[in-house]
């Protein structure tokens, strides 16, 4: 997903990892460095076009590395860290201070990278009139309060992608409750997400931005014909705005959120040169190209009216 159009688009003159391969490096035949080795890293579902164009991106340019993503909940992900399954994880969050204190306490050293701001995105049939939201409304559908759409009566049902993901973790941080609804479902994926709205006219989906933000990719297209992406209000006194990057960026789309990438390899690995190339030059266009925004790179804001 996401390859045929992605690798022309990052023309860049100057090299993150210069040297990683070169014969002039005493390490370039080891076996795991900056620019080669096997490893495997486990990434939040909701991050799965990113990550796919990063890594196949990243493999064109250092032949000799082989990445493999595992994509899991981030509850899943966060256990599996600690577990030792994978050295290196990508999540919606840095850890907590218990978490690093815990880490920390073992002699784990650990190092936290933001890479991009993202969001969460709500997405409604084509035929429902409210494509407008704010985020009290929201919070009112999530805990059950609110059960039908104010133009039709109809009954919402709202889905989300998997429990303990981080789309379901953010819904329960938002609403502040422990037990969600029965009209308030998860699937199984954010492709499960989108295929349910579009057969279901009351449906509320909830899905990451990114699986919908790359407007110049036919997969990307695809998912959007037979969906409406909702707009939001902080508040009854604010204007309503959809998740563009400009607006994530602005704050004036209210569910934002981020994308870390936390690892524990060795600084030399493969883990760590990936990581270097996500927040480097590189790895912050393909953020852009995305639609997302850059965590190290300046952002161009272009002014977009909301009808």
């Amino acid at each position: 997903m996401f390859k045929n159009i992605k690798i022309c688009a990052i023309i860049i003159s100057t090299s993150l990892l210069t040297g990683c391969n070169s014969s002039d490096n005493p390490l370039a035949y080891a076996k795991n460095t900056h620019g080669r080795g096997a490893v495997k890293i486990y990434i939040e579902e909701s991050f799965k076009p990113l990550f796919d164009t990063s890594i196949y991106t990243f493999e064109s340019f250092f032949p000799k590395a082989n990445i493999t993503a595992v994509y899991r909940s981030e509850g899943e992900i966060i256990n599996s860290f600690f577990a030792n399954k994978t050295k290196t994880i990508s999540i919606s969050r840095d850890f907590t201070k218990a978490e690093k204190y815990k880490l920390k306490k073992n002699s784990v050293e650990v190092r936290s990278e933001k890479i991009a701001e993202d969001a969460l995105a709500l997405i409604i049939h084509p035929s429902n009139n409210d494509s407008l939201i704010s985020i009290d409304e929201l919070k009112a559908i999530i805990s059950g309060k609110q059960t039908t759409w104010k133009s039709s009566q109809a009954k919402i049902n709202v889905v989300f992608d998997q429990k303990n993901s981080a789309n379901f973790a953010y819904l329960i941080d938002l609403c502040k409750i422990k037990q969600l609804p029965i009209n308030v479902f998860a699937v199984h994926s954010n492709v499960e997400v989108i295929n349910y709205v579009k057969n279901n006219p009351s449906a509320l989906g909830v899905i990451g931005l990114n699986w919908i933000s790359d407007q110049d990719d036919f997969d990307v297209l695809d998912f959007v014909n037979g969906i409406k992406v909702m707009s939001v209000a902080k508040d009854n006194k604010s204007g309503h705005f959809k998740p563009y990057a400009g607006f994530i960026f602005t704050r004036e789309y209210p569910l934002k959120r981020e994308i870390w990438m936390i690892n524990k390899a060795g600084r030399q690995t493969l883990n760590s040169g990936f990581v270097l190339f996500m927040k480097g030059e590189k790895g912050q266009l393909i953020v852009q190209k995305s639609a997302l925004v850059p965590a190290n790179a300046p952002v161009r804001l272009i002014q977009l009216r909301e009808e």
